[in-house]
């Protein structure tokens, strides 16, 4: 049996979406297990560009069978957006290819309020929510008053449900935000037609990735945002609410340990972004900023696919990234946007950080708190060769060969691919 999973090692935003859907191609069930619509996955088909924020980014390929995991939480508005798109392009996406766990928990019109109201009522101390109800889907699971995909079974009964939650969620908007109340009825409603439209895909995808496994098939679990915005090893509180790190795949698919995964393919950008507020230790500014971002005319720029916001960035976190590589067990990186780095004359990356006269080669109590942190970076010479032409190792600069030894060297885990455009085929294989 192979199960292969693939996290980002980063604030998300890594590129996941691509080398999913190169790994894709050799999967026979491709799974999200975590996250909802505040996640974005982008694919590039020759001319065709697709924006995938809750469909496993592979089923892209008309070979694979899709599932949304019970570790994440779907908002049905988006869900059937999604789904429709993807048939106005020729993809098939019915029962027979698309599994929803019975687990999952459900996005409402009272999360997303909610979301926003908190957002607005913490002031100067944002945290940079996507105000798409994340947040306030997964409180209401862990205070064991959610909404699942099984409720919808039976969209009468799930109807009444939908109308006890939005008085639930008013009294809240009303009580402590000072809120407008939401329309119970038209929700409740508008909802019970999804439940009917979604009812044909719910099942235990658990259950069937356990028998493809036992079958000797091949399963591509597919992180959404990355390991530095995990709930309890993320830059905590500016984290999202799920688990995207390896070991979530297990729990947010219904998996037992006998799953283990082959491959732990950690995705990570050639520099360093995030989207929203929190530390960010050798973010940049400026006129460098500008030249990592580009200027968000280009799908390939940094602007998220979710929120369209201009992301933070910087030079790549060496302290971060072996700290990815522990906390996944990653036995290989993927390094994109390594054609972004042309043209630089040298391109630092932290290999330490400094704190009180001390230096540091890893953290000493996680991410939560890097404020007392000063970025150690080295600079390595840079190249000037377009590298959007490369397709193998040979292809590429000398300099640009450095860099990724450096990654590997610095993360202790070798590089096996590296992307050099947002095209399917521009990959190079490394040796790094």
């Amino acid at each position: 049996m192979t199960l292969v999973i693939v996290v980002g090692t980063q604030w998300g935003d890594e590129g996941k979406g691509r080398i999913v859907d190169l790994l894709a191609a050799q999967a026979d069930v491709v799974a999200r297990y975590n996250g909802g619509d505040n996640a974005g996955h982008t694919v590039t088909v020759g001319s065709q560009t697709f924006k995938l924020h809750l469909l496993p980014a592979g089923m892209i390929h008309p070979h694979t069978f899709g599932v949304l995991g019970n570790g994440m939480v779907v908002n049905p508005v988006s869900l059937l957006k999604e789904m429709e798109m993807l048939r106005a392009y020729g993809i098939v996406v019915d029962p027979e290819r698309l599994m929803i766990s019975y687990a999952a928990h459900l996005i409402t019109p009272g999360h997303k309020a909610l979301d926003a109201a908190q957002e607005r009522a913490r002031g100067a101390g944002q945290i940079g929510t996507t105000g798409r109800g994340i947040g306030p889907a997964y409180t209401d699971k862990a205070a064991r008053r959610g909404l699942r995909l099984q409720d919808m079974l039976d969209p009468a009964a799930f109807r009444e449900k939908m109308r006890a939650h939005i008085r639930e969620a008013n009294v809240q908007l009303h009580t402590f935000y000072r809120a407008e109340p939401l329309e119970i009825e038209a929700n409740a409603a508008e909802f019970e037609g999804y439940a009917v439209e979604l009812k044909p895909y719910i099942g235990d995808p658990g259950a069937k990735i356990s028998e493809a496994l036992a079958a000797g098939r091949s399963v591509l679990a597919e992180g959404a945002q990355g390991t530095l915005l995990d709930l309890d090893h993320g830059t905590y509180p500016f984290v999202t609410s799920s688990n995207p790190t390896a070991p979530g795949a297990l729990t947010g698919l219904g998996l037992g340990m006998q799953a283990q995964a082959a491959r732990v393919v950690g995705v990570t950008k050639s520099f360093q972004t995030r989207v929203g507020a929190g530390p960010f230790p050798t973010e940049v500014h400026d006129q460098a900023a500008e030249r990592l971002r580009g200027t968000g005319a280009n799908p390939w720029d940094e602007f998220g696919t979710t929120t369209g916001r201009p992301r933070r960035v910087g030079w790549l976190d060496g302290v971060l990234l072996r700290y990815a590589v522990r906390i996944n067990g990653l036995t290989e990186l993927v390094v994109t946007k390594l054609d972004v780095l042309s043209g630089l004359a040298t391109i630092p990356i932290c290999t330490a950080y400094r704190s009180q006269g001390r230096q540091l080669r890893d953290l000493p109590l996680g991410p939560s708190d890097l404020s007392p942190f000063e970025p150690i970076c080295e600079e390595l010479p840079g190249w000037q060769e377009d590298l959007t032409g490369a397709r193998t190792w040979a292809d590429l600069p000398v300099n640009a060969r450095g860099y990724l030894e450096k990654i590997a060297e610095i993360s202790g885990v070798k590089v096996s691919l590296v992307s050099v455009g947002p095209e399917r085929d521009q990959i190079v294989k490394c040796e790094a």
